[in-house]
């Protein structure tokens, strides 16, 4: 084991847990893994430096603090190591990271040459590299300059990393509808999954609208809630009345209510998201108090212990960014980003079809045992994913990490416990999201009208 051990952080070896009861894991999965890994690593370290408890925390119980930062040059109360000015050089220093990653990963095609041995190993060597990077940041001259820059590559990036995931949701959408319309040719039990599940979504989509002009709005004020309300529930129609236009149809045969429910139901989720990020308005009651208005009443109660809907809710929001991040770089999703879909012909119906069959990965890979868990090397013919893709969605994530943490354009003021206070730049990127999302799945039912004799698939 130690052997194993030593092999996968210094060496070219697939990492393994090193455990004989753990099952068998493939060399792109264990990789794809310690990636996820560093990014965790990192995005903690800067939930950190946001939270004003910690940095309390530690000037109370450990002993020479104050010493300590003079010592570092960090400020009398270690200004340099906490705040949005920090958590900008750690991410400086991961984005710089990945992006090498992926300068030194483009074109590889299989695991076998020197290239990708440094990415599937030496993982110990690589995690003093990105340590390197992340403190070296906290060294750059000009730091007032340095920031300035720095914050208008990192909103370009975080924006570029927002639209990838909504290109990916309106190509998860045709592929679902593509996958079940190609089952429903042999079997008319997929009609009437299509149907079903087409009716939930709808149903969901209906539900939250009418959920949020119920709690979102009220007779008088609420002018922001009604007008965005009404806008993005008009929007969800009429894409779903297109969708299903003879117009359409004659071009696009595939095209459905499927997919139009799919995006109605992700709309709904942005404008939920949306207005609750917005800042509270308030009025004065009868009796001269300032009481908040538009929110539900029970969110008030809900919000009382900061640190536990911070934490969880600061959870639920990296597990999501990291679970897109490996989703969106399979090589399916890569793909698709460039216009190439599955044919027809080679499409199988079936209920998760967003897993692509393995086939005979394991008859094709060669299985190592070492007295440690089992490593398929499953990429002995071609890679599993493109690796240079791989890097370069999670050096926008890291871009999108350090920009969310930091309240985007309200940087200054930012901390991790005021995450879900909300404030105008958060509520208006969602509000945005929302609206490029419609009009990148109108695009795909226009663009096959506009231009005929060019061959559109999704």
């Amino acid at each position: 084991c130690l052997t194993l051990q030593l092999a996968c952080c210094c060496g070219a070896a697939a990492c393994s847990l090193c455990c004989k009861c753990c099952p068998k894991i493939k060399q792109s999965t264990s990789t794809r893994f310690m990636y996820a890994l560093y990014f965790i690593l990192v995005t903690i370290i800067c939930c950190v430096m946001m939270s004003t408890t910690v940095a309390n925390e530690m000037k109370t119980h450990i002993p020479f603090y104050k010493q300590m930062c003079k010592g570092i040059q960090a400020g009398e109360m270690c200004e340099k190591l906490v705040g949005y000015s920090a958590v900008y050089k750690v991410c400086f220093g991961m984005a710089c990271f990945f992006f090498l990653f992926f300068l030194f990963t483009i074109r590889i095609n299989n695991s076998k040459s020197c290239r990708a041995y440094i990415h599937n190993g030496f993982w110990l060597i690589k995690l003093i590299v990105l340590a390197a990077m992340c403190s070296g940041a906290f060294f750059i001259p000009d730091q007032d300059t340095f920031l300035n820059a720095w914050r208008y590559v990192g909103a370009a990036g975080g924006f570029l990393f927002i639209a990838i995931q909504l290109i990916l949701l309106v190509e998860f959408a045709h592929k679902w509808n593509k996958n079940w319309t190609a089952g429903a040719n042999h079997k008319q039990v997929w009609n009437g999954l299509l149907a079903l599940v087409t009716l939930i979504l709808y149903s969901i989509a209906v539900a939250a609208l009418v959920l949020m002009a119920l709690f979102y709005t009220r007779s008088e004020g609420c002018t922001y809630n009604k007008v965005l309300i009404g806008v993005n529930g008009g929007l969800c129609l009429f894409v779903s009345l297109v969708a299903i236009s003879p117009c359409v149809q004659n071009r696009q045969p595939n095209s459905g209510l499927l997919q139009s429910g799919v995006i109605s139901c992700y709309v709904m989720y942005l404008t939920f998201s949306a207005l609750s990020s917005k800042p509270p308005e308030t009025i004065l009651d009868e009796n001269n108090r300032n009481i908040t208005i538009c929110v539900p009443e029970f969110s008030q109660g809900l919000h009382r212990d900061e640190n536990l809907v911070t934490g969880l809710g600061t959870t639920i929001l990296f597990g999501c960014i990291l679970y897109s991040c490996l989703t969106s770089t399979t090589r399916a999703s890569s793909e698709a980003l460039r216009g190439i879909y599955a044919t027809a012909e080679t499409e199988v119906a079936r209920c998760c079809f967003c897993c692509v069959p393995d086939g005979d990965a394991d008859a094709e890979g060669h299985v190592e045992k070492r007295g440690g868990q089992t490593v398929v090397y499953d990429e002995k013919r071609g890679t599993v994913y493109s690796y240079a893709y791989f890097h370069f969605v999670f050096f926008l994530a890291s871009l999108y990490v350090m920009m969310t943490v930091t309240h985007w354009f309200h940087y200054e003021s930012a901390q991790i416990e005021k995450f879900f206070t909300g404030t105008w730049s958060i509520f208006w990127i969602k509000m945005v999201s929302c609206w490029v999302c419609v009009c990148l799945y109108l695009c795909t039912l226009i663009a096959p009208l506009c231009c005929p004799t060019r061959e559109f698939s999704v």
